[in-house]
């Protein structure tokens, strides 16, 4: 971990303490053995859940200077086994974080993943479905991020997650593979929930690992009351032009 994380872009920003390599280590152990009996993740060999989750999860944020800012707020939509948000909560305590999931044994796990890695002064888990989540007093264009990773099209993802972004601030999708398709058909979907994209960072993983891109979507103005519609909707008719 510590090797890889050195050759990094930006590496300088992830200089962590031996404490923290010690919480990557004990994510993975405890990781694996909630595995054995409930479906978090099919990526178990070391090596692998270093490149394709950890740095993963992580390099985006060395390649953008200005995250994360002090005291920010950011929900990490979709969060499943914690990606990319407990890395996240391990290696930027000065944020807020709120991890998401609409499967109640996730955030079981994930709230007592959580107190394990003593990031409970900043980092909650929540049961929510999006749909309704994003209607409730205190979570509405409440934060400065919204993070989703291998959750669901662009178009899709953008009327789950815009809602939750704050005017000024940025959704962040994380994608994998040749986007430029996926983008331009989600474009009408991001200007009508108030959100404009301001840039592409790609980059590939370590060890031959695969293309990923961070797509972010900066909020530059509110989102209609009636995004996002009732459950299901967003996936069924997705907001593009037909």
């Amino acid at each position: 971990m510590r090797t890889a994380l050195e050759n990094l872009p930006e590496s300088g920003k992830l200089s962590l303490s031996d404490g923290q390599f010690a919480q990557f280590a004990q994510f993975y152990e405890d990781m694996l053995e909630k595995n054995q009996v409930m479906n978090l993740t099919g990526i178990t060999e070391r090596r692998e859940v270093i490149v394709k989750h950890y740095i993963d999860s992580l390099l985006p944020a060395c390649l953008l200077p200005d995250f994360p800012r002090t005291g920010t707020r950011l929900l990490d939509l979709g969060s499943g086994a914690g990606f990319p948000g407990i890395p996240l909560a391990i290696v930027f305590p000065n944020l807020h974080l709120t991890l998401m999931d609409s499967l109640n044994k996730r955030i079981v796990y994930l709230t007592d993943e959580i107190a394990k890695l003593g990031l409970q002064d900043h980092t909650v888990a929540l049961h929510a479905r999006a749909e309704e989540l994003a209607r409730q007093t205190g979570q509405r264009e409440a934060y400065d991020y919204c993070s989703s990773r291998a959750v669901a099209r662009l178009a899709v993802l953008s009327e789950y997650c815009l809602p939750f972004v704050k005017v000024g601030g940025q959704m962040l999708a994380y994608k994998a593979g040749e986007i430029e398709e996926e983008l331009a058909e989600a474009q009408f979907a991001i200007k009508k929930l108030g959100g404009i994209t301001e840039q592409v960072v790609s980059f590939s993983l370590p060890d031959d690992a695969g293309k990923r891109s961070l797509v972010v979507i900066r909020k530059v103005k509110e989102t209609a009351r009636i995004y996002p519609r009732k459950a299901g909707m967003p996936t069924k008719a997705p907001l593009v032009l037909k």
